[in-house]
């Protein structure tokens, strides 16, 4: 059946567009009016149904999946992420007909390649908006797999299987397309390694080239910042701003036969290597090559009767000249004039001071809210905003750059963890930026500078400056040794000062610093790595290995401080900042600082809160029993009590050690907090981020109003300090914890006369709080004194 339906770009009829979607069909136009393309046959959108229609679907729901409408309501996360994974796991495991693959294996045997890349290419019912296709590029990922039959069979349905992963089907939910309107195709081609590769888009009157060495998976992935060219087309005045390219990509070599490629995954089917020393300084293409690239796009357009975004090759045939082949053409239909790339933008930009520290380093803008791509090493990122599962992506880059986020923002915390200099809050940053741009990062005064080429090769070696008071090195280090913190003549403290952490990274040297153990062991991001970029949700049919992985996280924090106390912060998952993670909603709730998140989420998924607490369990029977438990974000006593039951149930309470704590984050903690201890709380920990910006009404993630974000504001400090005084009239200990103390130093006395217990604060703040709390404790000293002669 499925030989009668491969159409071939050089034999497709203007009526067979439904069934070869936009992308092959604009590619068959370009084929049969002599362009230099690509060779390819589609597999058509009817050999799709007829597929689905063989699956033995084990819900009953989806039996007539082809003509069903399947309505899902993409706002229940959980609905939404359950069908989409039997979905794609039955496509993926219904196997395709022998007739099928010999009929594929037959058609690409004729190019004499091993590699193929799998192209998704659909169309929509007449009247839809045209735009789409252009817009839906990256939604549905194409697949590189090797020329086997049973590789071939895998990519393809992987390729089917990308119409039902969640993000699609809340995309086509939301642009009121139904599924069954949809006709998915799949362009097959051969892939060979290349010279360059690189795409041409259309902003009237301009074009721009971008170009890097190899195959276009560097480029797609964003490993390396490729040559752009930028023509004026009126007067095809050109300018070329040369990239940073290291590595590049050609497809691999196997001397493994065909049918043994089953297991190979599509890495397997590329290649890295360093580009050579000349091509630093060379350009990517010739002149002569620029010249055919744009004639190419000029006259496509107008043979076609629209924009088209094109994306090419440059490679050499056997026994040719290198030439430049056409791989895709996707309508662009420009409808008004984008912004010139030669435009002019402010010198100077004023954010939010959110991470010290100062910087300068090329800009690497990335205009959506998800990394899609590889963020390169030392770039300073310019993106909408940054959250916590960025981790793993940003960690070796220079500086950040957000439109989004305040003071207490999650993305500012995390670059503070990293010690990245930051600026927050600059709106529309990514449109005033572009990727190339040299820029110097004031993480001091949340200032952002365009600064020359020539500036940047004499500041080069300022990378990462922390913030000095101007008879300071730049380079000092970012903890001194304990000796040079606390001058010898300091009096010891009474209040107990506890260093807050969430990596191992400087574990060495935050353990010599005077603090009295960890008062705030963040889990979110220590976790991040363990969990290989996958929600812990996915993790429950495993739950003995995340376990393990879990414990083997904590375990370096509580060995590295014993027998000094860690009070681990169990995960507060909110579905806006962990939007990457594999499994996540593919939507963030509607006002997700108030959703589904703290204890109450424990309530909702029981199993994970359970992982957790066998984690902390296992660290006890390794003779770790200083480690204690914070809970995050309660709101009602009743789910206080639920989680006590299962720490009990945990084994934990067997430990005499071991002490429960929760965080004071909701302002109904205080007239609730007898309750609190009579149902077992041990312990305080005042969230004051959360705290201010639940009592003040104010969005703590709001540029706009971090003004208003005042943790210095009556209604707070009273708050805090009715806590505290309660806590100490309970006989339980109250610490505080948060960026208050940092940003208000004056707190630190009132928060000593009231009584607090501890503070925690980063390990960059211990020097300065330990003199603030020794100074406040001194003069409460003097004042008794004073009244006792009296």
């Amino acid at each position: 059946m499925l030989v009668d339906h491969l159409y071939w770009l050089d034999q497709i009829q203007p009526s067979q567009r439904d069934q070869v979607g936009d992308k092959a069909f604009y590619l068959s136009l370009l084929t049969q009016r002599g362009y230099p393309v690509i060779p390819g046959f589609v597999v058509p959108a009817i050999a799709f149904e007829s597929f689905l229609e063989q699956i033995i679907w084990a819900e009953p729901m989806f039996a007539d999946l082809p003509n069903s409408s399947l309505h899902i309501d993409v706002d229940n996360p959980r609905q939404l992420q359950a069908v989409a994974q039997q979905i794609r796991q039955a496509i993926r495991s219904t196997a395709l007909s022998k007739a099928w693959l010999t009929s594929l294996k037959a058609a690409i045997q004729q190019w004499q390649t091993s590699t193929l890349i799998l192209r998704p290419s659909f169309s929509l019912p007449a009247g839809s908006d045209p735009t789409i296709s252009h817009r839906t590029i990256g939604l549905l990922e194409s697949q590189v797999c090797w020329a086997g039959e049973e590789a071939i069979a895998h990519s393809l349905k992987q390729v089917w299987a990308e119409l039902f992963r969640a993000k699609s089907m809340v995309y086509w939910q939301r642009l009121g397309i139904q599924l069954q309107q949809i006709n998915l195709a799949v362009l097959v081609q051969p892939i060979q390694s290349t010279i360059a590769s690189g795409d041409v888009r259309s902003h009237p009157p301009y074009l721009e080239v971008r170009a890097t060495w190899g195959l276009g998976k560097a480029l797609v992935n964003g490993e390396v910042m490729p040559d752009r060219y930028h023509i004026h087309l009126p007067t095809e005045a050109r300018s070329h701003h040369p990239g940073n390219q290291t590595h590049a990509y050609r497809m691999a070599t196997t001397t493994f036969p065909l049918a043994e490629f089953t297991e190979l995954t599509q890495t397997d089917c590329f290649q890295s290597y360093a580009i050579e020393d000349a091509h630093h300084a060379q350009s990517v293409l010739t002149h002569d090559q620029l010249r055919k690239l744009i004639d190419l796009t000029r006259q496509a357009a107008a043979d076609v009767g629209t924009t088209l975004e094109l994306e090419w090759i440059l490679m050499q045939p056997k026994d040719a000249q290198p030439g430049l082949y056409l791989t895709q053409a996707i309508p662009q239909w420009i409808t008004s004039p984008l912004k010139p790339p030669s435009v002019v933008t402010p010198a100077h930009l004023t954010g939010l001071a959110a991470a010290p520290g100062r910087v300068i380093a090329q800009a690497w803008v990335i205009d959506r809210t998800v990394p899609t791509a590889k963020i390169p090493a030392n770039v300073i990122l310019v993106a909408p905003h940054i959250t916590p599962d960025w981790l793993l992506s940003i960690k070796q880059i220079a500086g950040v750059i957000t439109e989004q986020g305040g003071m207490t923002s999650h993305g500012a915390i995390l670059a503070r963890e990293l010690h990245i200099p930051a600026v927050t809050g600059i709106l529309n940053v990514t449109h005033l930026i572009q990727t190339g741009d040299s820029l110097l990062v004031d993480g001091d005064r949340g200032e952002v500078h365009r600064v020359d080429m020539e500036k940047k090769s004499q500041a080069s070696s300022v990378s990462h400056q922390q913030p000095s008071d101007g008879n300071q090195p730049p380079d000092k280090p970012l903890l001194p040794p304990p000796s040079s913190l606390i001058p010898a003549s300091s009096p010891p403290i009474a209040t107990q000062l506890f260093v807050t952490l969430s990596r191992p990274e400087g574990l060495d040297q935050a353990v010599q610093l005077p603090v009295d153990g960890v008062g705030l062991l963040r889990s979110e991001l220590m976790m991040l790595e363990a969990l290989e970029r996958r929600h812990p949700s996915l993790w429950l049919d495993q739950q003995d290995e995340l376990i393990h992985r879990m414990a083997h996280r904590i375990l370096p924090f509580a060995r590295t401080f014993a027998p000094r106390p860690v009070f681990y912060r169990s995960l507060d998952l909110r579905s806006h900042e962990f939007p990457t993670l594999e499994g996540s909603p593919p939507i963030p709730e509607a006002n997700p600082m108030l959703g589904l998140r703290g204890t109450f989420s424990y309530q909702m998924n029981p199993a994970l809160f359970g992982i957790e607490l066998a984690a902390l369990k296992q660290i006890q029977q390794w003779g770790q029993t200083h480690v204690h438990l914070l809970l995050p974000f309660v709101r009602t006593v009743e789910e206080f009590r639920f989680c006590r039951d299962r720490v009990e149930q945990a084994g934990l309470l067997q430990n005499p050690h071991f002490q429960l704590w929760i965080m004071a984050e909701v302002p109904s903690i205080l007239p609730l907090l007898p309750d609190y201890i009579q149902a077992g709380v041990q312990g305080i920990s005042i969230g004051s981020n959360d705290l201010t910006q639940l009592l003040l009404g104010v969005d703590r993630d709001h540029p706009q109003m971090a003004a208003a974000f005042d943790q210095h504001h009556p209604a707070v400090m009273r708050t805090i300090q009715q806590i505290i005084q309660t806590a100490r009239h309970a006989g339980i200990p109250c610490c505080l914890c948060g960026q208050a103390p940092s940003r208000h130093p004056e707190m630190i006395d009132a928060l000593v006369r009231w009584g607090v217990t501890g503070i925690s604060v980063a390990p960059g703040d211990v020097e300065w709080v330990y003199g603030a709390i020794a100074r406040a404790e001194q003069r409460l000293l003097l004042e008794a004194a004073r009244h006792s002669r009296l």
